[in-house]
């Protein structure tokens, strides 16, 4: 009787996944370590997180899941039993995306394929890394001058500091004008160069292809340039 109940459950669930609705983005992987609970797929909705597909890990660490783009955007895999909040993000986009990763390290370096837009963010990273292990040296290299309470090295960190920083912003306008085309360059300039100067913002903006202009990230820098714009003319 449990045998035919077990196998009862089995075809239930076996049916429910082959009738679910697939989208025009196919995320599938691996997710070594990952062999019981749940593996959600999420995305942004106005200002909150929700989930567009999840499945259930059932003695196996590979997934498939799947959303209905209608423009790319950031998505994030996370999991049940996740305590300290970890996520994996990714850029996603119409076809098959492929993520590998394992839970010991989960989303600090997976390995993702099938994406343009993601091709280009880890092409961002890559460089930008340079500026983030230049700013750590930099507060680790303050912290030592001001034990020391050696002002003349404290004023010329600052001053090296602040070079690095406009460096770091020229680097990402220009990366960002250099892929137009995707909807990546948008997302950098709202993530990364929100507080820069807003003619470095709006010569992104006016660089974007029609196609990116109309794309969520594309609307939302529209929108976030017009509001700077406008309290600059009060």
């Amino acid at each position: 009787m449990k045998k035919v109940l077990l196998t009862f459950l089995i075809a239930i669930v076996a049916l429910a996944c082959s009738s679910k609705k697939q989208g025009n983005m196919i995320v599938k992987g691996q997710i070594r370590g990952l062999k019981k609970g749940t593996l959600y797929l999420q995305k942004m909705k106005d200002t909150a997180i929700i989930s567009v597909d999840s499945v259930s890990l059932l003695g196996k660490d590979t997934f498939t899941l799947t959303d209905d783009v209608t423009s790319p955007v950031m998505y994030y895999l996370t999991f049940t039993g996740n305590k300290d909040n970890k996520k994996l993000l990714f850029f996603g986009e119409p076809g098959e995306i492929t993520i590998n990763d394992n839970i010991e390290e989960f989303g600090f370096a997976p390995k993702i394929s099938g994406s343009k837009n993601q091709e280009v963010m880890d092409k961002f990273a890559k460089v930008d890394k340079r500026f983030i292990d230049q700013r750590l040296d930099f507060v680790k290299k303050d912290l030592e001058a001001k034990q020391a309470k050696d002002e003349a090295l404290i004023a010329q960190l600052e001053l090296d500091y602040k070079k690095m920083v406009r460096r770091r912003v020229l680097f990402a306008t220009n990366f960002a004008i250099a892929n137009a085309d995707t909807e990546a360059s948008p997302y950098i300039a709202l993530t990364q160069l929100y507080d820069a100067n807003i003619k470095l913002l709006d010569t992104i903006n006016s660089s974007l292809s029609d196609k990116v202009k109309k794309s969520d990230y594309g609307l939302r820098l529209q929108k976030f340039v017009d509001e700077i714009k406008s309290k600059e003319k009060q």
